[in-house]
This record gives structure tokens, C-alpha cells and sequence, in this order.
């Protein structure tokens, strides 16, 4: 069980850290895990962000544990050399299409949320974002037009076999929950959005047990606050499901407890080979100060158990220790409590 440790800059090395010691607390036959620098402090190191002794380690591994890139001493710097291509880099050159970010408001937090309890303890969703095409990946770039006033452009564009295999990721997930799938688009104004519609309607066709329904963007976000509760599976594309994702987030009350999964194609001996990261980000304001809750990345590391290794019992091990030690009261300072980054990992390692 070959598994990348990259934790990346801020305070990605604090959570990872609290990750690998509940990964090796459970005593994993063959578990072999190696570390590499991605982020800002590849930069300072290497001069790239994504070195290629890293993607080396990459592609050799079953898995990557991602902590967090972003160091505001790079902002000045050309965006290829940015942190945030560390991520981006790795996406496209493993193939990592598929972002699954479940989102579930855990017993006991629903005051944290910025919803009514009543309407916050009934969220329970997983959004699968499309993560390699979109505007993101498309051609972008500055202008100056006839009359002298620069122009920014970027491009939106999604092949039907790019929406085709997001649809069949998202189809499957919904097999395995409640059934229902969600498609969120804005194919009243844009051709890409009306493709992705055409695409998903057709792949339909081979999940006659999955209930679809399509979804305008600026309405699923108004829907994800007056009645989360009755989204199960959301599939969009790369743009609309970080905004959507994010939003999510703060509905079940921070950001902090949320994990994610980005997944290709390409099996391993064990499973899906995959990434495994928290949503939040670097926060360079608290880096070092041992205050960052690392639940979302625990979380990661129990996600990654699952879908690339195939370790339920150990993954809902991990998932029920956090949702204990939270129900016990140990909460970061994101939910308004006062435990630190070495207290929660400590929590949490006494209740698995």
C-alpha cells in the first residue's frame, strides 16, 4: 500500500501530520508511506511547485494524501510557478477527473450552521465535480481591443466524453445511496451546459433505477439553503462545483470538516488510485500556531481507506472516532471551540 504524503504549505503539514498518525495507529499490513513537496515550499526548494521528483512519487504510489497550497510571498510570481498549479498539475497529469465532496452535518453542529437546525440536520449530500475541463483548463488570456480597453477571456469547453464519464461516476454513487441524482447546469444561456445536459440525459438511459432531475446553477444554490435535505448526489461541472461545494460547506457549518476525493481511471492492485485532500485551504494567518482543526483531513485519509483500498470497517472506524470525539465536544476553533490541532488528532486517536 504505496501512499504520497505531499502536505504542502501553510497549515497542510500540521493536519497531515494528525492524518498519518491515525493511519498508522491502525497498523496497516504494508502501508509504505513517502513524502514530496508540492506548493510554495516546492518553489523555495525546487523553482517549480510541482517538481518532477514528486510526480515521480505520484505516479508511483496506490494513493496521495494532499494537504493544502497557497502562500501569499508567491502571489507576485507568474501563474505557472503559483502553488495552486501543484494541484491543478497533478489533476491533469494523473488523469484525476472526478471530485467527490461529501457533505453531511454531524449530530450536535447544527447551531454552526448559518441555517435553521431544523433545516441543516437534514443535509446529507455528496457533489461529484467534474475536474479536468471547464474554464479551468481552457484557453485563457489578456487583451487589449480597438479602442484600448484590456480584455480578459477565458474558454469554456466540455467534449462529450469528458461529461459522459463524470455521468457514469456520479450514476454509480447515486446507485449507492438514495437513488437520486441531481444534474446542475446553466443550459438556458450557455452551449457547454446544454452539451453536458444532452450527454447526461443519455447516459440516463443505462441507470434505470437512479431518479434524474437537471437543475439551473443559481437555483441549486438557492435550493442548497432553503431545503438542502432533498439533494442526495449533485453532479456538475469543474466551475459550478467549486462555488457549489463550497457553499456546502458552510451550510453544515465550517469548511474545516469537509474531505474530498478526486479519482481517475487508472486501478491499482487494491483500487481506484486517487487523491485525498480537505476542501479548506493553506490559512497562511494561522499556519504554525497549532490552532487548525484536522478533521477534514482525517476525513481524507478515511475516504482515500475506502476508495483506493477498499478498508470500510477501517474507514468507518476513522469517520466514527471524529464523529465522536466531536459529539464529546472537542471542537477547533472554526466551531467556535478552543482544541487545538494537537488535541483534536489526540481526541481522535483515543475513540478509535
Amino acid at each position: 500500500m504505496k501512499i504520497a504524503v505531499f502536505a504542502g504549505d501553510g497549515i497542510g503539514p500540521e493536519v497531515t501530520a494528525q492524518a498519518v498518525r491515525v493511519l498508522e495507529a491502525l497498523n496497516l499490513d504494508g502501508m509504505e508511506l513517502t513524502e514530496g513537496d508540492v506548493g510554495g515550499a516546492a518553489y523555495y526548494k525546487h523553482g517549480h511547485p510541482l517538481p518532477e521528483a514528486t510526480l515521480d512519487i505520484a505516479r508511483a504510489s496506490d494513493a496521495i494524501l494532499f494537504g493544502a497550497v497557497g502562500d501569499f510571498s508567491c502571489d507576485h510570481l507568474e501563474r505557472h510557478l503559483r502553488p495552486e498549479q501543484a494541484i491543478l498539475g497533478l489533476r491533469a497529469a494523473l488523469g484525476l477527473f472526478a471530485n467527490l465532496r461529501p457533505a453531511t452535518c454531524f449530530p450536535g453542529l447544527e447551531h454552526m450552521s448559518g441555517l435553521r437546525p431544523e433545516i441543516a440536520r437534514s443535509i446529507d449530500l455528496l457533489i461529484v465535480r467534474e475536474l479536468n475541463g471547464d474554464v479551468y483548463f481552457g484557453e485563457k488570456g489578456m487583451r487589449t481591443l480597438d479602442d484600448g480597453r484590456r480584455q480578459g477571456w477565458d474558454m469554456m469547453a466540455y467534449a462529450e466524453d469528458e461529461v459522459r464519464r463524470i455521468a457514469h461516476v456520479a450514476f454509480r454513487a447515486a446507485q449507492g445511496r438514495s437513488k437520486k441524482l441531481c444534474s446542475v447546469d446553466k443550459a438556458n444561456v450557455l452551449e457547454t451546459s446544454q452539451l453536458w445536459r444532452d450527454v447526461i440525459i443519455e447516459t440516463s438511459a443505462e441507470y434505470p433505477d437512479v431518479a434524474l432531475e437537471h437543475m439551473y446553477v443559481d437555483n441549486a444554490a438557492m435550493q442548497l439553503v432553503k431545503a438542502p435535505g432533498n439533494f442526495d448526489v449533485v453532479v456538475t461541472g469543474n466551475l459550478f462545483g467549486d462555488i457549489l461545494s463550497d457553499q456546502a460547506s458552510m451550510c453544515v457549518g465550517s469548511i474545516g470538516l469537509l474531505a474530498s476525493a478526486s479519482l481517475g481511471e487508472r486501478q491499482t492492485g487494491y483500487g481506484t488510485f486517487g487523491l485525498y485532500e480537505p476542501i479548506h485551504g493553506s490559512a497562511p494567518d494561522i499556519a504554525g500556531q497549532g490552532k487548525a482543526n484536522p478533521m477534514a483531513m482525517i476525513l481524507s485519509a478515511a475516504m482515500m481507506l475506502r476508495h483506493s483500498f477498499g478498508l470500510e470497517a477501517e474507514a468507518a472506524r476513522i469517520e466514527g472516532a471524529v464523529a465522536k470525539a466531536l459529539e464529546d465536544g472537542v471542537l477547533g476553533g472554526d466551531l467556535g471551540g478552543t482544541a487545538g490541532t494537537q488535541e483534536v488528532g489526540d481526541a481522535v486517536l483515543a475513540r478509535m
